[in-house]
């Protein structure tokens, strides 16, 4: 099944392909801005793993649940799919530094002195616009990630107002209008 989508005005219209280009699919999904996170975790032998990740939701308030997705072939995989307690940090535009480099496969994610020790015994993004502290509540399979569904069982706000938003493969920064 092929479907055709209106053009927006002044760009040129869509070719109807039957499949869906991997390529294509990506593409498209850049497009998407959103919110950047690094997420955070200890493996079994209490040494810190870590990824970024821009496909975050809350989802529900009564209990409070949010979800993160994790590729499969992440080098923090293992800690995260045999892990009970994670945090997620809303990168501020201060963060990107750390953001890219947790999003590099094979990096050292905490080399920097990015990060404070916790309460909760996980590493704390400095400059963070916000922080949830999670157990984990569901583990679900998505393709080629796991969907991480966590209870938020502590949050804290930053200093940093700004958040690191991502576009078009691209750190942005918010510009509030008027």
């Amino acid at each position: 099944m092929s479907t055709t989508i209106a053009p927006a005005a002044g760009n040129p219209t869509p070719e109807v392909t039957p499949g869906i280009s991997t390529t294509d699919y990506r593409e498209a999904l850049s497009r998407f801005p959103s919110g950047v996170t690094v997420v955070v975790t200890e493996d079994d032998t209490g040494a810190p793993r870590g990824f970024t990740a821009s496909a975050f939701t809350a989802v529900s308030q009564d209990p409070p649940l949010v979800l993160v997705c994790l590729t499969k072939s992440a080098d923090s995989y293992p800690a995260f799919a045999a892990t009970e307690k994670f945090a997620i940090h809303f990168a501020a535009d201060d963060n990107t530094p750390v953001a890219t480099r947790f999003a590099t496969k094979g990096a050292d994610k905490f080399a920097g002195d990015d990060f404070d020790e916790h309460p909760d015994g996980l590493p704390a993004l400095r400059g963070a616009v916000a922080r949830l502290s999670c157990s984990m509540h569901a583990r679900h399979d998505g393709g080629d990630h796991d969907i991480l569904v966590g209870r938020v069982e502590g949050v804290y706000l930053g200093a940093a107002e700004t958040p690191a938003v991502y576009h078009a493969r691209r750190f942005h920064t918010l510009v509030p209008l008027g």
